[in-house]
């Protein structure tokens, strides 16, 4: 079992495999129906050109788009437009267009020549300033749609899951909880809302701008830092293990040193969790005084 990757019992909609076939699904699709379209174009206006050709230009450029889709996720994983933030990151997502369009450009050219080598042909891109800001028009309402789709996909999740936050402190009076150190957090979930206690929270796994809250096999995402996170969970009930998670120590079964210094971190109820060196020789001081 691979320690950095806890075991979830992920529903369909969170499959990897659905993921990958809506976006092999899409490419296909496009594939296919621009290469019958530019075919039958070419035949009704009798253009000198091969049939053969068509599919070439549209199957190397979707291939191309394919292969940067992993790019696009992990680019607004770590870039997410929100309501909040669309205004800051925008910029970033405006260099990403012209790098996401020129990595396509010389990827898809580089496929053609070869395609049409094996033809005993050679592909002419043409003047490379004109077409690359004519690919550029095209590319960049391209990764726009998939940022919109990544982005509602995920937006879909974090409603579909419920999503975590904090709660507000009262307009009158003082708060029922400290508001520094909450005892429970507010999820919201398909219009309905529902408390969980942070005593209820098994592990912490940090998500891009969110942290996920594992609470009964649930993950219920919270807008937060795992530092800042930790800053408001019980000290002595919570600890940090490694950048990316926190850890309830009191489901916490074993620790399981690695020959790189790291550990992992088994739960009561068979997860394990990965737990660096730097934070290693902490957790055992714990342990070992609670014990």
């Amino acid at each position: 079992m691979d320690a950095r990757t806890p075991p979830t019992s992920a529903p369909i909609w969170r499959s990897r495999t659905l993921q990958i076939g809506f976006w092999v699904g899409m490419s296909l699709i496009h594939a296919v129906s621009n290469s019958l379209t530019v075919n039958m174009d070419i035949r009704r206006l009798g253009l000198p050109i091969a049939p053969w050709e068509p599919v070439v230009w549209e199957f190397s450029s979707n291939l191309v788009l394919l292969a940067l889709v992993p790019a696009v996720v992990a680019f607004t994983r770590r870039f997410p437009l929100h309501w909040d933030t669309w205004r800051r990151q925008l910029p970033w997502h405006l260099v990403a267009s012209v790098v996401f369009s020129v990595t396509h450009v010389l990827a898809m050219v580089a496929l053609r020549k070869l395609a049409y080598a094996t033809q005993g042909d050679s592909y002419g891109f043409g003047a490379w300033p004109r077409e690359l800001a004519y690919e550029y028009l095209k590319d960049v309402r391209t990764y726009a749609s998939m940022v919109v789709i990544v982005e509602t996909y995920r937006l879909f999740l974090r409603r579909l899951q419920g999503e975590a936050r904090l709660l507000d402190p009262p307009e009158d009076g003082e708060p029922v909880e400290p508001v520094d150190r909450p005892e429970r957090f507010l999820v919201r979930k398909l219009g309905r809302e529902f408390l969980i206690a942070a005593a209820d929270i098994e592990w912490v796994q940090a998500a891009g701008n969110y942290v996920n809250l594992r609470v009964r096999g649930h993950d219920y995402p919270l807008r937060s830092t795992v530092a800042g996170l930790e800053a408001r969970l019980d000290p002595g009930r919570f600890a940090r293990i490694h950048r990316s998670y926190i850890v309830n120590l009191d489901l916490l079964a074993a620790i399981e040193p690695q020959d790189t210094g790291d550990a992992r971190v088994h739960l009561k109820d068979g997860t394990v969790l990965p737990c660096s060196r730097r934070y290693r020789d902490a957790l055992r001081s714990r342990l070992a005084a609670a014990a």
